[in-house]
């Protein structure tokens, strides 16, 4: 094993294409300055082309959480009631930012490994006329369930007035994202997953539908004022200092999938799942989520018959390759595999191969280029 090498594999943060490095490394500017505004200028279509929307997109200093909360804070009351829609650990996160602002709480728990049911929210919804928002989760990293958001919009506006807010941290970019077609109210996204960016970046926006709740909404706010980066950003500027070298590689990122075309990103993920989850069903290990539910930007696996904790120390020792582990309840009984952002089908047939090696250091009794074959097959068949 390299020193020096680690193959992140992880549902993020994600591996950087070597153009965004070189982007980052650039000299500081004044964030003040027409350089600065030149280059928000050229992000903003960008940014809005991927969410799907026409709205301006906000560009928060920040931690996908803090996208989620400011979502809560600029949509919400105290004292209002808000329904969530909990599909595993992120879901969750809904429930506790809102906890922490006295916002009262309905839940909906799906069983971990399952997406939502639309038909099981609109009943909910006909029951409580009183919910003023929906919070959900697009891709639930915890699980790798893609939620059917579109779906989830339609079935709430046939019942309910209550927005729509939706964490898409862990997959937009990697995923078809139409937040205005759909009816998404809010929709949060971060840099270090399918932005292919570190950590550091939350990306909000709103629709006008929300906007009309967020201009009337008292609930105090300063950092996290949405109309204030809206406000800003029609000037081609920011309300607080941004962090710039983060910008420098966000401007490589959006013209990487310029480049690629959005439809071609979006079909890479979905090939990555489709190679990946065929190379466990070939070795004969179950995987949590079905192929209707799973995500195309991480893989959750539920081994029955080997330590998923011992496997991933094999592979980090042998291959020096990182992939995750279960959270919560799910903790020690599943791994996850990471194939988002700057990542391809090649990246995946060496994953796989190397996984297939350490079952077999594990004392798996398996066939070594099974499950290479079946995504070999899989990438052919495209």
């Amino acid at each position: 094993m390299l020193q020096d090498q680690t193959i992140l594999r992880i549902p993020g943060p994600s591996p950087i294409p070597p153009s965004v490095q070189r982007a980052m490394n650039q000299s500081m500017i004044g964030h003040r300055g027409k350089e600065t505004s030149d280059m928000l200028k050229k992000i903003a279509p960008g940014l809005k082309k991927v969410f799907g929307t026409t709205q301006e997109v906000a560009i928060i200093a920040g931690s996908g959480t803090a996208g989620l909360e400011t979502a809560v804070v600029n949509v919400v009351k105290p004292g209002e009631e808000v329904l969530v829609v909990v599909t595993g650990a992120f879901g969750d996160r809904f429930t506790k930012i809102c906890e922490a602002f006295n916002i009262k709480v309905h839940v909906l728990n799906v069983e971990w490994g399952k997406a939502l049911n639309p038909e099981e929210i609109k009943a909910f919804l006909a029951g409580h006329p009183e919910i003023k928002v929906v919070f959900s989760t697009y891709c639930e990293t915890s699980t790798g369930v893609l939620n059917p958001i579109d779906k989830l919009a339609l079935a709430v506006q046939e019942v309910s007035d209550a927005l729509i807010v939706v964490d898409g941290v862990s997959c937009v970019a990697g995923v078809e994202t139409k937040m205005d077609e759909w009816g998404i109210d809010v929709m949060v996204t971060g840099s270090q997953k399918a932005f292919m960016l570190p950590a550091g970046l939350t990306f909000v926006a709103a629709s006008e539908k929300a906007w009309k709740v967020i201009e009337e909404n008292d609930q105090p706010r300063f950092y996290l004022s949405l109309k204030k980066y809206r406000d800003n950003l029609l000037k081609d500027t920011t309300p607080f200092t941004p962090a710039l070298s983060l910008l420098f590689g966000l401007e490589q990122v959006l013209s990487l999938l310029e480049a690629e075309g959005l439809n071609n990103v979006y079909s890479r993920h979905a090939l990555m799942k489709d190679m990946t989850r065929a190379a466990f069903k070939a070795l004969g290990i179950p995987l949590l989520t079905s192929d209707e539910d799973a995500s195309p930007t991480v893989t959750a696996v539920q081994p029955e018959d080997f330590d998923a904790e011992e496997f991933r120390k094999i592979l980090k020792k042998e291959f020096a390759i990182s992939i995750a582990g279960g959270q919560q309840h799910l903790t020690g009984k599943i791994f996850r595999i990471g194939h988002m952002g700057y990542c391809s089908p090649a990246d995946q047939l060496q994953i796989i191969s190397a996984i297939e090696v350490a079952l077999k250091k594990l004392g798996k009794n398996i066939e070594l280029g099974k499950g290479t074959a079946a995504a070999q097959q899989v990438y052919l068949a495209q």
